[in-house]
């Protein structure tokens, strides 16, 4: 005769056994790594839990749930395993709470399973400062040389603070308290402008969010309201059309480092992209002989351009392969002498918060132009040309009405001007 222990133990695997494990991509159509979420099925009822690792969609097989066998993703042998442990755990959860003769929910499966990778993951639990560098390591995979710069750029920033406060930096210190310090600490002794002190807020964001979507971290203070990106309008120049015919039309010839920054920077001013994209433009990039297909750095995204006569030109000139550019720093101190080159001379007045203090700054125009100047003057020149902002956007890779009309750069002059034709005005 069977013992009642033995018939509970086989009521028990019974259970275990109709119980089911399986992994999911949270953004299986993702252009970059995505968490995993691990589903159990057990009693009519189900845990969603969220495994701390990332796979690139592509090294994900959906069929076995399991990273692919592929040389591309060379660590697939210790991924598998380690979800094949996970599985493991999850039924040792369900069993261990079944044993205790405790009705098994979602909550307390999850805070068994949650004990036992503790354990695992005690020992490795990474500190604010470790997240990071594994982080940065990570995103050069998939990000821009310049994000990777600016996610470098925070840390670099944290570490000074926590030298000038002589303090240490974990996930947990990062409150409303460390907020205001940090603020003031960027404003007073850094004398950073508004706009950078916000952007490094912004990153600072983007490694919190990610940890958190981890489990490192626990803390959400920075999801506060108050913990925000600060930001300030600052007045950058665009180039009109007079203008920008001006720099086209002046003769370089005897001046070839000019006359090449010249001519990249026109592409810019006439296909609206970014300068890590104009400067990479090829032959390939040209479609039925009218158009430009070119897939962003920054966004990854298409973006198909009308091709303005003046890029045609310029293509031809080079026989579609345009001339190897400087760096953008470079370019900019080239640019300010091409402006001069053109009479690009209007004096023009800048406000920006630096250090806390207003500072006003009046000086000839060429002096601010940069290689950002052509994608505004893009923006605006179109904008004034009647053509509808939705239409615009599809070039620029804007999101938003916001975040596109910050582009927007006309005085109120010009604007009073767009006006006169408008039919309430006549």
């Amino acid at each position: 005769m069977t013992s009642p222990i033995v018939i509970y133990h086989i009521f028990i695997e019974k259970y275990i056994s109709m119980a089911t494990v399986s992994f999911y991509l949270k953004e299986p159509k993702s252009e970059n790594e995505t968490l995993i979420y691990l589903i159990f099925r057990f009693d009519n009822q189900k845990l969603k839990y969220s495994i701390n690792d990332k796979i690139h969609p592509d090294f994900w097989n959906p069929e076995n749930q399991r990273a692919r066998e592929t040389k591309k993703f060379p660590e697939f042998p210790e991924f598998n395993s380690k979800l094949d442990n996970i599985a493991s755990k999850v039924k040792t959860a369900y069993r261990k709470i079944q044993n205790d003769e405790i009705v098994p929910t979602s909550k307390n499966i999850k805070n068994e399973l949650d004990i036992l990778l503790l354990k695992e993951e005690k020992k490795k639990k990474q500190t604010l400062f470790e997240f990071i560098d594994s982080f940065i390591l990570e995103q050069k995979k998939i990000k821009s040389p310049a994000t990777i710069k600016a996610y470098q750029n925070i840390q670099n920033y944290l570490k000074s603070y926590c030298e000038y406060k002589n303090c240490k930096l974990d996930f947990e210190d990062i409150d409303l308290g460390f907020y205001n310090s940090f603020i003031n600490y960027m404003t007073v002794k850094q004398k950073l402008a508004q706009n950078t002190i916000g952007n490094k807020i912004k990153n600072l964001k983007v490694v919190m969010n990610e940890a958190t979507d981890r489990g490192l971290n626990k803390n959400f203070d920075f999801k506060n309201r108050r913990f925000k990106k600060v930001s300030e309008d600052t007045d950058k120049i665009y180039l009109n059309t007079t203008e920008l015919n001006s720099i086209y039309s002046k003769d370089l010839t005897k001046k070839k480092k000019l006359e090449k920054v010249r001519d990249l920077f026109i592409l810019g001013c006439y296909t609206g992209l970014r300068f890590s994209d104009f400067t990479q433009l090829k032959k390939e990039n040209i479609i039925d002989g009218n158009k430009i297909k070119i897939r962003t750095q920054k966004t990854n995204e298409n973006v198909v351009i009308p091709v303005h006569s003046y890029v045609k030109e310029i293509l031809e000139k080079y026989d579609g392969n345009i001339p190897e550019p400087f760096s953008n720093q470079k370019m900019n101190e080239y640019l300010k002498k091409v402006g001069e080159e053109a009479e690009i001379k209007e004096m023009t007045m800048t406000t920006i918060t630096r250090g806390g203090i207003v500072e006003k700054v009046t000086t000839e125009k060429y002096n601010l132009i940069s290689t950002h100047t052509a994608r505004r003057s893009f923006a605006t020149n179109l904008y004034l040309a009647d053509v509808p902002a939705i239409t615009i956007m599809k070039i620029t890779g804007h999101k938003t009405d916001k975040s596109f009309l910050r582009y927007i750069r006309i005085s109120q002059e010009e604007n009073a001007n767009k006006l006169l034709d408008h039919p309430f005005f006549n």
